[in-house]
């Protein structure tokens, strides 16, 4: 998701944090969610090398009307900011659906990039349903049992911004 939209970032995210752990050899390392796919990058990062240490990711902290905080977020002028939270109103709906477990991960797809299209002040770069643990693309039925990650990534306004939501499947 991210990779395809920003080529080379978690390279030069896993070289800084592998130094940064050479360096203070930590036992615990601390991650936000809401940038999930930063999380899973590291997680097999600390897996490959051997770190030791434990990698603790922290839910996102929302702002009172949904929006994931973010240092971004002061970027966003008024009209941007009043439509930014349509941006978890997506996920939430999404994440209502893939609850149901009676729509297809392609009828989750269609109805959260319908729901967005009709917000102008958004421009949605991606949407993706995937593996809550290996972040890889879910098509087909659902598996009862597994974590299901919706993660987005738009620009609202001039200001690019990722979220990202999980469910667990009944």
């Amino acid at each position: 998701m991210e990779g395809e939209h920003r080529p080379g970032h978690f390279h030069g995210v896993a070289t800084v944090v592998s130094k940064l752990f050479h360096i203070s050899r930590p036992h615990r390392a601390y991650f936000g969610q809401k940038d999930l796919q930063q999380v899973a990058i590291i997680r097999q990062l600390v897996a490959d090398l051997s770190f030791d240490l434990e990698l603790v990711a922290y839910p996102t902290i929302r702002e009172a009307d949904g929006l994931a905080m973010s240092s971004r977020n002061r970027r966003l002028g008024p009209e941007a900011r009043a439509a930014a939270p349509r941006l978890y109103q997506a996920l939430a709906l999404g994440a209502s659906l893939v609850e149901e477990q009676q729509h297809t991960p392609e009828a989750v797809q269609l109805a959260v990039e319908q729901f967005l299209a009709a917000e102008p002040g958004i421009e949605l770069e991606y949407f993706a349903i995937a593996d809550g643990r290996t972040l890889q693309p879910i098509t087909g039925q659902w598996t009862p049992g597994s974590l299901v990650a919706l993660c987005l990534a738009a620009h609202v306004g001039s200001v690019r911004l990722i979220d990202n939501v999980l469910v667990t499947l009944a």
